[in-house]
């Protein structure tokens, strides 16, 4: 049986996240599959992504692997990166494009109007380098994480839950939003704990041995 299916739909840093996985998880069956019944078989599923919401869409769609998904996002243990967060959430102003509608709300792009500190100082989209994430409520996946720890974030949008109970964590650039999300057996993080060093491995080495449960 596989431990962990990274999805491969055809976009996403995927294998820079089975080699962390792998890291984290000597002697755990990982894989990267395009594979229904291999990603259907996997105890834990793992959805990446990166580039630009509507292609990642189109690529999910035209790979089939649409269905499979959003079962898996309901009966398993899901992690979701960065775009595989997003596109959990009914639409995105990125196209716009429709998500898998699976979490009520929207993804929008950073306002303009805000990019700025209180020196005046104007602050980049995409939000690209490391920001603190301050943990919003306990969760299995924050365990050994210090509150406050810094991750990698490469994006222009964010996702805007409609049910603010689905945040479990936040950074600010430079307001604050929601840049972790968690509901039963779902955690998605619009950071990459792939690149974020210590944390990010510790968050995935937490996934590795989640039963699930919030």
């Amino acid at each position: 049986m596989t431990d962990i299916a990274v999805i491969d739909y055809g976009m996403g840093n995927l294998r820079s996240v089975a080699k962390a996985l792998a890291h984290v998880a000597p002697g755990r069956a990982i894989v990267v599959s395009a594979d229904p019944d291999v990603i259907r078989g996997a105890a834990r599923v793992v959805l990446p992504g990166q580039s630009a919401m509507p292609d990642c869409m189109r690529c999910l769609d035209a790979s089939g692997l649409r269905d499979v998904v959003v079962e898996a996002v309901r009966t398993r243990p899901f992690l979701g990166i960065c775009l595989g967060l997003q596109m959990l959430f009914e639409t995105s102003e990125e196209g716009p494009t429709p998500g898998l509608a699976v979490l009520a709300g929207g993804v929008v792009r950073f306002e303009s109007g805000a990019m700025a500190l209180p020196s005046g100082q104007r602050l980049k989209v995409p939000h690209m380098g490391w920001s603190p994430v301050r943990q919003t409520r306990v969760h299995p996946l924050w365990a050994g994480i210090p509150d406050g720890s810094r991750f990698y974030f490469a994006h222009s949008y964010l996702p805007v839950p409609a049910d603010p109970a689905l945040t479990a964590g936040t950074t600010e650039y430079p307001v604050p939003f929601t840049c972790a999300i968690a509901r039963a057996n779902i955690f998605a993080t619009q950071f990459h704990p792939e690149k974020s060093h210590s944390a990010g491995l510790q968050l995935l080495a937490n996934f590795v041995a989640w039963d699930g449960q919030g």
